[in-house]
């Protein structure tokens, strides 16, 4: 299970490029329900993700280069590419254990930032106080779901 809130970000903070991150590019089989190819850095993965805003079941299996380089010649839509930047949370005052995963897109998206933050709980999720730097909340109005990037909707 996916649990995780999704912000639009206008101004990403200063030094959030001295954070690791990874080389993300990914592109989908199917929307509903979501099919999802990535290359992840050198890592190659197929998604399934069932309906939601807030939290869903994702399922992930390991591919190879060449099944996903195979897959992504049938992909619909647009193929997404971002920068996946990793910071704690507890730099800016959150709670231990939480990531920050600041997705920086490059191609077709450049200049879109969003921020997600994945929890152990829907509780977690639903009593979260983002950092002031975040911006308007996209979780449950599902404009900025990739799958919806993928189509060219946003």
């Amino acid at each position: 299970m996916e649990i995780e809130r999704k912000y639009k970000i206008e101004a990403p903070p200063p030094g959030y490029q001295d954070y690791p991150f990874h080389e993300i590019e990914q592109a989908y089989l199917c929307t509903e329900p979501v099919v999802r190819i990535r290359r992840q850095d050198d890592s190659f993965i197929l998604t399934y993700k069932s309906k939601g805003l807030l939290e869903r079941e994702e399922y992930n299996l390991p591919l190879t280069r060449d099944a996903y380089v195979h897959l992504l010649s049938k992909a619909d839509g647009i193929v997404l590419t971002k920068k996946r930047y990793r910071i704690p949370l507890t730099v800016y005052g959150g709670p231990t254990g939480l990531t920050i995963e600041l997705d920086v897109f490059t191609g077709v998206y450049e200049g879109l930032i969003l921020a997600e933050v994945e929890f152990p709980t829907k509780e977690a999720a639903l009593a979260f106080v983002p950092p002031e730097w975040f911006g308007r909340d996209v979780t449950f109005s599902g404009e900025y779901q990739n799958s919806r990037l993928s189509r060219g909707e946003c």
